[in-house]
């Protein structure tokens, strides 16, 4: 993101959407979700806080800026293990360690990762970026995974994601729930309603993606957790 205003006020640092998001980071860091406001925010950037509205269209956009701010660093680079010597698992042991790493340094932010992303309910926390999101399923599915084993494999790992990290963020000092819940979109929605002309794996999954199988995963995970408790009490 580019500054493109003017200075404001003379010698201060330019205004600019990228400024806003880091200082509203660091106001959920110290003090929580509650204590972010457009005013307070306004006044610990020395500026009204209508001026913000220039570069974030109110709280909940601003909201969404900052989850998207930390899921960045959960996207592919060339130093991510990802290749077919690497395997999958070293790709998803990199991918759990990343988020765990920002809910371990956010845990405040932590709960706003775990919602659902505003466009579809089916693209789960806390792999909520359309980019993440894409580039999971594309891993997968290059070394072997069929669309629906990816799908599923897609489901479980949020699923066990979230059960450890929202824990951990809340022994952390975070809360279990975001301070004010963000718009979790239209339970509806399918892929005619997103722009996903770039994540064309996500556009051939979605079908997969959408199924409701909760049901089916609980009762496959519980029967997996008692197992392995079974196993314990034998050792």
């Amino acid at each position: 993101m580019k500054d493109t205003a003017p200075t404001d006020l003379g010698s201060r640092p330019r205004l600019s959407r990228e400024r806003i998001v880091l200082e509203a980071l660091r106001v959920v860091d110290d003090e929580g979700l509650q204590a972010l406001s457009m005013r307070r925010l306004g006044s610990l950037l020395g500026v009204e806080a209508m001026s913000l509205y220039r570069y974030v269209n109110g709280r909940e956009d601003l909201l969404e800026a900052i989850v998207e701010h930390l899921t960045d660093g959960l996207r592919l680079t060339p130093q991510t293990p990802v290749s077919a010597v690497d395997g999958w698992q070293a790709y998803l042991q990199w991918l759990a360690h990343e988020v765990r790493r920002v809910a371990h340094a956010h845990p405040q932010v932590f709960p706003l990762i775990a919602t659902r992303h505003p466009a579809a309910p089916w693209l789960r926390p806390p792999l909520r970026s359309l980019d993440v999101v894409e580039d999971f399923l594309a891993v997968l599915t290059r070394q072997g995974f069929g669309d629906e084993a990816a799908a599923a494999a897609y489901r479980a790992f949020s699923s066990f994601l979230i059960g450890h990290l929202l824990l951990e963020a809340s022994q952390l000092g975070g809360s279990t729930v975001p301070g004010e819940p963000l718009d979790e979109g239209d339970p509806n929605a399918s892929s005619s309603d997103l722009e996903l002309a770039d994540y064309p794996t996500i556009r051939r999954l979605e079908p997969e993606l959408s199924q409701d199988r909760s049901d089916e995963e609980f009762e496959s995970a519980l029967e997996e957790l008692l197992d392995r408790i079974a196993r314990t009490q034998r050792g």
